[in-house]
């Protein structure tokens, strides 16, 4: 089976991930130094380019901005695999309770795998769906990152806790900021709730600590992955031993049109 990712830094990142079968690009697409990217990267890897007509990637998909790619849908791992995946000693696998929209999965996941985190995990029922507009919003980090959509996500956290993960839940009503709660050392789960409801009762009972974002300004509550963002760069990463932070690792740059 196959499906679409649309958009040029979707579909660039389709090719890199060398998941890609062929890219669609309309005859009246401006050329600009993003298509030239996605167009090389094509090249290079040996994927198909087809240049077709707008209407043809009207139908595909609406705002594509000229470059459609036709990608392998990808197997996700299920919650049996989450005791035999090859995990790192200090790997940090990300998981999001009753997040909704796809365009705050796309984000939540955007951020997850520049930070460097193992695995994302979400829920098959009542949780955002792997739609065009997730990969789209992601820039295509859903395309790399691996997503493990589990039927039960409490008894998903216990597999982990088994493989040795420490359960660390972002709430606001917890007792301790990252500021004042230690990170634990080795592997971490961080989870992090949809906007409003926050974490689930039942997750929350199986964390093994709590934390909350501190909170200065009037408003109350940031979005998913502005939270996880803000946990990740400012709790969980100062804390590892720089094996992601080395010299190879990228440095920031802020979204463009050329995302698009």
């Amino acid at each position: 089976m196959s499906g679409l990712v649309v958009g040029r830094r979707a579909s660039l990142e389709a090719v890199r991930s060398g998941r890609a079968l062929e890219v669609l690009v309309s005859r009246s697409a401006r050329e600009t130094r993003g298509l030239r990217e996605v167009l090389e990267a094509a090249w290079s890897a040996g994927v198909a380019v087809r240049r077709v007509g707008r209407e043809e990637l009207d139908r595909l998909a609406p705002d594509h901005h000229g470059v459609v790619a036709r990608v392998a849908r990808a197997e996700e791992p299920g919650e049996r695999e989450l005791a035999r995946w090859p995990f790192g000693p200090e790997d940090v696998v990300v998981v999001l309770d009753g997040v909704v929209d796809p365009q705050n999965l796309g984000a939540a996941a955007r951020t997850a795998e520049a930070a460097g985190a193992a695995m994302l995990v979400s829920r098959r029922r009542r949780a955002a769906p792997v739609t065009a507009a997730a990969i789209r919003a992601s820039a295509g980090a859903l395309l790399h990152l691996p997503h493990a959509r589990v039927a039960n996500l409490p008894r998903a956290l216990r597999r982990l806790q088994d493989a040795g993960f420490t359960v660390a839940g972002l709430d606001h009503r917890a007792a301790r900021t990252i500021y004042e709660e230690p990170c634990p050392a080795g592997r971490l789960v961080l989870v992090v709730g949809g906007e409003g409801a926050g974490i689930s009762r039942l997750v929350r009972e199986v964390c093994d600590l709590l934390v909350a974002l501190p909170m200065r300004g009037r408003v109350g509550s940031l979005n998913a992955s502005a939270a996880l963002g803000a946990a990740l760069y400012g709790w969980v990463l100062p804390s590892r031993s720089g094996a992601r932070l080395g010299p190879q690792a990228g440095v920031a740059q802020p979204g463009s049109a050329s995302d698009l």
